[in-house]
């Protein structure tokens, strides 16, 4: 079992039209999940997540990288790998965000 089509339906619904995004890698900013910024002089911090984009379309690919981190062994995959190191580096929160983000991608 996977995340569903609860989370396939609000995707699809948050995307509406493909043909505006050129290239995958714009589809995670429309949801909001690049990091805040703040530079001023010689500070230039980078933040938590803008959350400027469709607020449910984000919790449910939150739900669907937590889902995936919590299956079984047997279902392993490259997107997993990746995940389970960056929870061992940085924390399982981290990991979903990283997940999350990078779902934004493949869709």
């Amino acid at each position: 079992m996977g995340p569903g089509a609860d989370v396939a339906l609000s995707f699809k619904s948050g995307i509406d039209d493909p043909a505006r995004f050129r290239r995958s890698r714009y589809v995670g900013p429309h949801f909001g999940l690049t990091p805040r910024r703040y530079s001023s002089g010689e500070v230039d911090l980078s933040g938590h997540i803008s959350k400027m984009g469709d607020r449910h379309v984000r919790h449910m690919l939150y739900v669907a990288a937590q889902i995936t981190l919590r299956r079984d062994q047997g279902l392993w995959s490259s997107m997993k790998a990746w995940a389970m190191n960056v929870a061992k580096k940085r924390g399982l929160a981290k990991a979903r965000i990283g997940l999350q983000s990078r779902c934004t991608k493949c869709g």
